[in-house]
C-alpha cells in the first residue's frame, strides 16, 4: 500500500535512512492518508538519537529534546522528528517518569494510544501495522494499543481522545476500550483544563457532536462537565418540549451541523458552545405548577451565569466567552416582528452575532416538540428577512452611527458629562424607531426643541 509523501518528508526520511538509520512517517498523518484526508502535519519517528538527527540537518529546534523530539526546519516548514522510545512509569496520568531511547520501532509503536494511530510508513517498507490498525479502520473501530487500562493510565487524556476520535471519524469504540474509559474516567481530574478544553472542543466541532452522550454514559462528563449531567437528569414536562434538557441539548447540537458549510471554524466553535450551554440554567430555574407542568422562567440568565463558570474553568479566551455568553443569554429572545423591534434586537445582540443568533434559534426550535414548530421557524425566517432589509438599507444601529455626534452637541453648548450621554442615548432610541430621522438637521432641531433649558 503506497502513500504519497510530501517532498520534504521524503527528503528527511531518505537522509536518515541513507545514513544507516530507520525513519518513518508515523501516527495521525499515516491514518489520515489511509482515510483519504490531507494530514494537518507530518510526524517522523527514527532510530537516530536527537544528537544524531541534529548533526544531519542544518536548521533544527530542540522542541522536546529530553523526550527525543527535534523539529527540522526546511524553508518555512517544521517537521517533528522523534527518536524511538520506551516510556517509563507514569506517576501523574500524563508524564512518564523517564524516557529511554530504543532502536526498536515496535517498542515505540507499543506506547501509542490507539491502533489507528500506531502505524508507520516509508517508501521502502510500506505500511508497518503491528497492531492491526488497518483492520480497525475497515471495521470503523477505536481500539487501544495493547491493554486499554495501561494506555489510559499513561495519559488520562486518552480517555477523552477515544470519544473525540469516534466523533471525528464516525467510529464506534471497541468494547474493551469503552469499558476502560468508564472505569478510569475519574483520572481525568488530573488533567489540565487547557487539554480538556482542546479535546472537548474537537469533539463538539466534529460532524458527530452527539457523541457527547458517550461521555455522559461513561461518566466522563461527571468529571469534566458536571453541568451536563444535571441537564440529563432534568425533565421538561411542557407541551413545547419532548426531551429532557440534556437530550434536547444533544438534538440542538446535531441540528447545528447542517449549518457548518457556510461558517468559519471560529463561528462553528461559537455555535457549538452556545448549543451545549444554552439551557444549562434550566435545572436551577425549574419549577412545577399544581397541574404538574414544568416551567423554566428566567433560565436564560441562569444559563449565562453557568456558561461563564464553565468557560472560565476551561480557560476559554475572552472573545469566545463573551460571544457565547451573549448568544446564550438571548437564545430565546422574542419580540414582535416590526422593523423597530428587530433593530432593537440587533443592538441587543450585536450586528456581528445576528447571523449566528438566527442559527441558534433554528437549532433550538428544531430540538423542541412539534407544537408550533412551523410557526416558530416562520417567525425566524421573517425576522431574518427584516434584518437583511435593515442591513442593506444601512439603518443606524449604534450611537457611533448617529448623524449628530458628541462634538456637535458641545458646539450647540452642551457641556461634556453624563447629560451629553443621556441626550445621545435619547436620540439613538428615537432613530431606532424612525431611522429616517437620522439626519444632522433633524437631530439638531430635535435637541434644540427638547433641551432648550441646556442653553440658557
Amino acid at each position: 500500500m503506497h502513500i504519497e509523501l510530501p517532498d520534504k518528508v521524503r527528503l528527511i526520511i531518505n537522509k536518515l535512512t541513507d545514513e544507516g538509520f530507520e525513519a518513518y512517517a508515523v501516527g495521525g498523518c499515516v491514518r489520515d492518508c489511509l482515510l483519504g484526508k490531507e494530514p494537518n502535519d507530518w510526524d517522523i519517528t527514527t532510530s537516530a538519537t536527537p544528537i544524531q538527527v541534529k548533526s544531519l540537518f542544518r536548521r533544527t529546534i530542540d522542541t522536546g529534546i529530553q523526550h527525543g523530539t527535534v523539529t527540522i526546519m526546511l524553508g518555512n516548514d517544521g517537521f517533528e522528528v522523534t527518536t524511538y522510545r520506551i516510556d517509563g512509569a507514569y506517576e501523574d496520568s500524563r508524564h512518564p517518569k523517564q524516557v529511554t531511547f530504543t532502536a526498536s520501532l515496535e517498542e515505540d509503536l507499543k506506547r501509542r494510544d490507539f491502533t489507528i494511530n500506531a502505524m508507520a510508513y516509508n517508501d521502502e517498507k510500506g505500511i508497518v501495522d503491528l497492531f492491526d490498525g488497518l483492520s480497525d479502520i475497515k471495521r470503523k473501530k477505536i481500539r487501544a494499543v495493547g491493554e486499554p487500562a495501561d494506555r489510559f493510565n499513561e495519559d488520562a487524556l486518552r480517555i477523552l481522545r477515544a470519544v473525540r476520535f469516534a466523533a471525528q471519524l464516525d467510529y464506534e469504540i471497541d468494547e474493551k476500550t469503552l469499558k476502560a474509559v468508564e472505569e478510569l474516567a475519574p483520572n481525568l481530574s488530573k488533567i489540565s483544563a487547557e487539554r480538556i478544553r482542546m479535546e472537548l472542543q474537537k469533539l463538539l466541532m466534529s460532524k458527530n457532536p452527539e457523541k457527547l452522550l458517550t461521555l455522559y454514559e461513561t461518566g466522563v462528563t461527571g468529571v469534566i462537565l458536571p453541568e451536563f449531567d444535571l441537564m440529563m437528569e432534568t425533565s421538561q414536562n411542557t407541551p413545547h418540549h419532548m426531551y429532557s434538557v440534556g437530550i434536547h441539548t444533544i438534538e440542538a447540537l446535531k441540528n447545528s451541523v447542517r449549518f457548518d458549510e457556510n461558517l468559519s471554524e471560529n463561528d462553528i466553535k461559537i455555535i457549538r458552545l452556545t448549543m451545549l450551554l444554552h439551557d444549562s440554567g434550566k435545572p436551577a430555574a425549574k419549577t412545577t405548577d399544581e397541574d404538574g407542568r414544568e416551567h423554566f422562567k428566567g433560565h436564560s440568565a441562569f444559563s449565562e451565569g453557568i456558561t461563564s463558570e464553565v468557560m472560565h474553568r476551561l480557560k476559554y479566551d475572552n472573545d469566545t466567552l463573551n460571544k457565547v455568553k451573549r448568544l446564550v443569554r438571548y437564545h430565546d429572545h422574542r419580540k414582535k416582528l416590526t422593523e423597530a423591534r428587530v433593530r432593537q434586537t440587533i443592538v441587543l445582540i450585536s450586528k456581528e452575532l445576528m447571523p449566528l443568533w438566527f442559527i441558534v434559534r433554528r437549532c433550538d426550535i428544531c430540538a423542541q416538540s412539534l407544537m408550533y414548530r412551523e410557526e416558530k421557524l416562520k417567525d425566524i425566517d421573517e425576522c431574518e428577512e427584516i434584518y437583511n432589509r435593515i442591513i442593506k438599507r444601512g439603518d443606524c444601529l449604534s450611537i457611533k452611527e448617529l448623524a449628530l455626534t458628541g462634538s456637535d452637541l458641545m458646539e450647540l453648548g452642551i457641556k461634556p458629562g453624563p447629560k451629553l450621554g443621556e441626550i445621545l442615548n435619547r436620540l439613538f432610541d428615537e432613530v431606532l424607531d424612525v431611522p429616517e430621522h437620522n439626519t444632522k438637521e433633524y437631530l439638531t432641531e430635535r435637541v434644540i426643541n427638547i433641551y432648550k433649558e441646556e442653553f440658557s
